[in-house]
C-alpha cells in the first residue's frame, strides 16, 4: 500500500499551482515550515484547526489577488481550516 500523502505536502502543491505563486517562503527567521520524517516542507505550517501558508509572488501579478486565489485554493483542499496567507517577498526572480 502506497504511503499516504502529507497534508502538509497537499497545501504546498495547491498553493504553488496558483498562477503567480513564486516559492513557498520559509518565513523571516526561517521559522515557518512542517517537519516529516527526513524531510521539511517550508512555507506550510499546519494547526487542529488553521493552516499557515506563506509565499513569494512574481513582482508581475496583483499580490492580494494571488493571495486570495492561494487562500481558495487551501481552503478547498483542506476543509475545515481556516486559512492564513502571508505574502513575505515579492520577486523578479528566484
Amino acid at each position: 500500500m502506497p504511503d499516504a500523502i502529507d497534508p502538509a505536502d497537499t497545501v504546498a502543491a495547491l498553493a504553488l499551482a496558483v498562477p503567480g505563486v513564486a516559492a513557498l517562503h520559509p518565513g523571516m527567521f526561517g521559522e515557518v515550515g512542517t517537519y516529516l520524517p527526513g524531510r521539511r516542507v517550508t512555507g506550510v505550517r499546519i494547526r487542529d484547526d488553521a493552516v499557515d501558508v506563506h509565499i513569494t509572488v512574481w513582482d508581475t501579478v496583483p499580490v492580494r489577488d494571488t493571495a486570495a486565489a492561494v487562500r481558495d485554493a487551501v481552503a478547498a483542499g483542506l476543509p475545515g481550516h481556516t486559512v492564513n496567507v502571508t505574502v513575505e517577498d515579492v520577486t523578479d526572480r528566484l
